[in-house]
This record gives structure tokens, C-alpha cells and sequence, in this order.
């Protein structure tokens, strides 16, 4: 956890913030593979800017991990942190579903779009 500095009364506080965490599975290294992947990172640059982590699991060469998580097809990826897990399979690529599906903070669930301003 992080932490952001912020007014209040004249005052700078500090005040917590919540890190994303998310597990991307992925078979190989090919082009729906890289393609989930960018797009995973620009959906975390847009809607966690500086408060995300991703870890890119290579099913393929850690079935263990696939396994565990029940991985049934790739690219899948899974919201660790903070709790409840969600997870999305596919290539990601409609920011705004993936962001509501992964419980985003700044997403109104009733707007396909993207963050809220």
C-alpha cells in the first residue's frame, strides 16, 4: 500500500491508497498473448495510474499456477487485490467492459465508456 499526499485545511495529509493487483495468463509468446498484455497496461495506466501491479504468467511453462487459478482458457486475467477476485477472459481489448467486469474505481457501471471526469 501507497500512499498519496493530499489537502486538507491548509494541511497535507497523507492518505492511503489501494494497490491493484492482477495475474495475466497467457500460452506463448504470440501476437493475442502480446496483445492482451498492452492492452491489460493501458487499461491500468488509465484507470490506476501508479497504483497497479501485473504479473504475466506463461501457462505453458507454469501449469502449477494454471492449474491452482483453474485456467481453463488464455489470455485470462484475474483482479488478485484488492479482494473479492475478479477475473475476464480474453483479448481485453473494450477497455470499458473489462474495466466494469475487474471493478474498477471510476467506472460507472451503467456506461460502456470509459473513466468518469
Amino acid at each position: 500500500m501507497s500512499a498519496q499526499r493530499g489537502r486538507r485545511e491548509g494541511l497535507w495529509v497523507s492518505t492511503p491508497m489501494t494497490t491493484y493487483s492482477f495475474r495475466l495468463y497467457v500460452v506463448g509468446q504470440t501476437p493475442r498473448s502480446a496483445s492482451a498484455a498492452s492492452n491489460l497496461r493501458g487499461l491500468c495506466d488509465t484507470y490506476l495510474p501508479g497504483c497497479h501491479e501485473i504479473e504475466v504468467i506463461d501457462a505453458a511453462t507454469r501449469p502449477d499456477l494454471a492449474e491452482e487459478e483453474r485456467i481453463l482458457a488464455t489470455p485470462t486475467v484475474i483482479r488478485v487485490a484488492p479482494l473479492p477476485k475478479f477475473r475476464v477472459i480474453g483479448d481485453l481489448s473494450d477497455q470499458g467492459r473489462v474495466a466494469r467486469f475487474l471493478g474498477l474505481p471510476g467506472v460507472n457501471a451503467a456506461s460502456p465508456d470509459g473513466p468518469e471526469r
